[in-house]
């Protein structure tokens, strides 16, 4: 008799889930959202702190944390932005945090800010990690 409440196809969620969040780069895309100061990041930003990736593999690997509904893309209302900042940005979804806390994959979120915090950015990317962001 099994103690477990998870249905075989919940645990093949689970498993899935796992397996894209662990990956790797979108391992280190989930940590840079993170150590993001709002927790709301930028496609530009992502690409600037990871410069061994193309923007196209950032953007594939965003895509399938998307998939799965461990990041949610968010969009500044069109009456709030400016021409030249960003207006789409990518932070955890609210299930996503929840399944990252379930597997203890949260616990060094204020190590993350700290070392964020402390990457040389340039001018640009100043400008797009202070824009204004959607609440949420």
């Amino acid at each position: 008799m099994s103690t477990s409440n998870h249905t075989p196809s919940d645990l093949e969620s689970v498993r899935e889930r796992l397996t894209v969040v662990t990956q790797e780069t979108r391992f280190a895309l989930l940590q840079d959202i993170l150590g993001h100061p709002s927790g709301l990041v930028t496609l530009k930003e992502l690409d600037y702190v990871n410069p061994s990736k193309s923007r196209t593999t950032i953007r594939q690997h965003l895509q399938q944390l998307v998939d799965v509904g461990i990041v949610e893309e968010v969009l500044l209302p069109e009456d709030r932005r400016q021409n030249d900042l960003p207006y789409k940005f990518y932070g955890l979804s609210e299930s996503g945090r929840q399944f990252l806390d379930e597997h203890k994959l949260l616990r060094a979120q204020d190590t993350l800010r700290e070392i964020y915090d402390n990457v040389e950015k340039p001018d640009e990317i100043k400008r797009y990690e202070t824009a204004l962001r959607p609440e949420r």
